[in-house]
């Protein structure tokens, strides 16, 4: 694939690692010299120092300093690597992205983002009405907008334990009002309201990789059931399974939403039915377990970007176990010190 460089945020790979250097693991697979750059927001991000995988490594403006400042960031990034295509792997930046894609295309930088009301689409306040137009189910939930009206309704409408969760990000299970009262403080300070209060539902996790094409087409999709998780809910083992009810649900996700991108299905397959639990509007942090099951979505969805073309679903067995691993390695001092003084790992 010529002239193709790739920037890749999220590359954050700690006990609750972001989806980047799974993705950047999975195109060098794919191609083993395509240049791919790091896109970072703490200089102590372990992706910064994985030469294996990144030509350089750049830190930026969290988004939340606004545009203005991420895109000048991102100019000169395309300025000094040639980058010309962006896969953001991080929640928090999508909104930005998505709202200023245009001037990211005048630039020359290609991505394949869901358009603002796609985003909004699977916003925990708003999944239950998705949820009825592809066919599934969606548990009980309630939305309230102050910690004594969570209180209320635990009190009175929503039997505990319940799980408290907040818009867009974080969930916790909750056996008792003061836990409640606690966590949903927790998630009100940094995301604000309303929080919701979920019934929980008993079954296997199932979880879904997908690449929509922007047309209703399902390119790519790996189903997984969670074996053991960390105390965040992050995949440590897992198996490929198939699941014809769920790979039917993400089928109809993408022609009815008509999804622009990767995304991810969290699902609980109880006893009455498989209920969706929540929507990620990007690769998950697993994303490797699928390219080593034999689906590299990351490499279906950069072939999508460049040629706006979506290669034909490839099968994968069932039975495939994914372990992660936590290891450690030896690095110069001066790629820290570069990205400190310069901003970048190789000192551009």
């Amino acid at each position: 694939m010529k002239k193709t460089c790739v920037g890749i945020s999220g590359i954050n790979a700690t006990d609750n690692p972001g989806p980047g250097v799974a993705v950047a693991r999975s195109l060098r697979d794919a191609w083993p010299k395509m240049p791919l750059i790091g896109l970072s927001y703490d200089v102590h991000d372990p992706g910064n120092y994985l030469t294996e995988y990144f030509k350089n490594s750049f830190l930026m403006p969290y988004p939340t300093h606004g545009w203005s400042e991420l895109y000048r960031a991102l100019e000169k990034i395309r300025a000094k690597t040639g980058m010309n295509v962006l896969i953001p792997c991080l929640d928090v930046e999508l909104p930005l992205l998505i709202r200023h894609r245009a001037d990211l295309e005048k630039k020359g930088i290609q991505t394949l983002l869901p358009t603002e009301e796609q985003f909004e689409l699977r916003s925990k306040d708003l999944l239950a009405c998705l949820t009825k137009k592809i066919g599934c189910k969606y548990p009980s939930t309630v939305a309230v907008h102050s910690i004594d009206e969570l209180l209320q309704r635990l009190r009175t409408d929503v039997p505990l334990p319940a799980v408290v969760k907040g818009k867009y990000y974080k969930a916790y299970a909750v056996h008792n009002l003061d836990a409640a009262a606690m966590k949903g403080a927790e998630i009100a300070a940094e995301w604000g309201y309303p929080l919701l209060i979920q019934q929980p539902v008993a079954g296997p996790e199932l979880n879904l990789i997908g690449l929509s094409d922007a047309t209703g087409k399902l390119c790519g999709r790996v189903v997984i059931k969670k074996q053991l998780t960390t105390h965040l809910g992050k995949v440590w083992t897992a198996v490929t399974i198939h699941d014809p009810e769920l790979e039917k649900l993400a089928a109809r996700f993408c022609q009815v939403t008509k999804w622009r991108g990767p995304f991810e299905l969290e699902c609980i397959h109880a006893k009455d039915g498989l209920y969706l639990i929540e929507i990620n509007p990007r690769f998950p942090a697993w994303v490797y377990f699928a390219t080593g099951a034999g689906v590299n979505i990351p490499k279906q969805l950069l072939e999508l970007i460049t040629t706006g073309r979506c290669a034909p679903q490839k099968e994968y067995a069932a039975g495939r176990l994914c372990v992660r691993q936590t290891s450690e390695f030896v690095t110069d001092l001066s790629y820290f010190e570069n990205l400190l003084t310069k901003g970048n790992r190789e000192g551009l």
